[in-house]
């Protein structure tokens, strides 16, 4: 069985200008032994830092996961993902999503 689940994490990103850690809180998917993080468009800080450079870090329940992302092209996949964020509207939704895949 896969574990799956949908929690408010801590995502940590390098500044792609200041090349300091930045935090951000927001709403991450766990998934067949990864996280994923989604944006409805790309418009974001963390979003533009993690492209800069994916190697990132996922804060969950206190524990600190080094990961290295990337952007997802499977639609089939960011379907589930969004499904498992959201239970509204929002899961039918096109959305950038990123894997962040722990190393």
């Amino acid at each position: 069985m896969v574990e799956m689940s949908s929690f408010i994490g801590e995502l940590i990103t390098i500044g792609r200008k200041s090349k300091k850690e930045h935090r951000v809180h927001l709403r991450l998917v766990y998934y067949d032994g990864k996280y994923y993080a989604s944006r409805r468009d790309a418009n974001s800080d963390w979003l533009k830092n993690l492209l800069a450079n994916p190697e990132v870090k996922v804060v969950r329940d206190g524990e600190t996961i080094r990961c290295s992302a990337r952007i997802i092209d499977d639609q089939e996949l960011s379907r589930k993902i969004s499904s498992i964020k959201y239970d509204d509207e929002r899961a039918s939704m096109k959305r950038i999503v990123l894997e962040l895949r722990p190393v």
